[in-house]
């Protein structure tokens, strides 16, 4: 269902249609989704963007807290993480947990060191840049917008845009992953026939037209209409 439809000036102008779903939950089937949902709005020529979060999640690409071990380094490296949006980011002690389980607790030491430096000197987000996508990308153990996600992390998507070109091998379909929200956004991966450069795709839904609380929707279709 179509739940909003507004019109962005980047090359051109394009209408963003959004697509209202169901919850989803871990290990749902991705293409019957799609082809639920997105295929009987699509028209030629039409862009998909898809939230890297619901393909994660039909991957079960996800960490859950019971298996996980809480240090005391995740605990006290969070203590001097930002806090942008009441508690996302590393500033969640088991979000530093999965940064030391995944890249070693040196790497996030020497990580959380350059980056409080360069923070002073007005540069933020160095701790990422370190630490890698895999860590950056996590999302969830989270609870103020969904409860479900309190006690889960969600990872980036495994080969994202072998996820779009088989999309687009079953249904014909023009897609990209990509993660959005008020802060920014990132090309995680796309079908190889789109010929549009990044900055465009990125620019079409750089206001986060998805949304950034409970809309249910996770896909966007941009029709150009000029």
């Amino acid at each position: 269902m179509i739940v909003k439809s507004n019109i962005t000036t980047v090359a051109g102008e394009y209408q963003r249609f959004a697509i209202k779903t169901h919850f989803v939950k871990v290990g749902e089937n991705f293409p019957e989704i799609f082809e639920k949902y997105v295929f009987p709005y699509y028209e030629d020529g039409d862009i998909v963007f898809c939230s890297e979060k619901i393909v994660a999640l039909c991957q079960g690409r996800v960490v859950r807290k019971q298996d996980m071990k809480l240090s005391f380094l995740a605990r006290f490296l969070s203590g001097f993480a930002s806090r942008p949006n009441g508690g996302i980011g590393v500033a969640e002690p088991y979000k530093m947990q999965f940064a030391i389980d995944t890249v070693g607790a040196f790497k996030v030491i020497y990580a959380s060191v350059v980056g409080g430096i360069c923070k002073i000197f007005g540069r933020k987000g160095v701790f990422y840049e370190i630490v890698g996508s895999e860590v950056s990308g996590l999302d969830g153990f989270y609870d103020k917008v969904w409860k479900e996600y309190g006690d889960m992390g969600i990872l980036i998507p495994e080969n994202p845009t072998g996820v779009c070109n088989d999309i687009y091998n079953e249904f014909g379909v023009n897609m990209v992953i990509a993660d959005a929200n008020d802060w920014g956004q990132e090309l995680l991966g796309k079908c190889d026939c789109i010929s549009i450069d990044e900055k465009i795709i990125l620019e079409i839904i750089k206001d986060n037209p998805a949304g950034q609380g409970k809309e249910c929707t996770p896909f966007i279709i941009a029709r150009k209409v000029k």
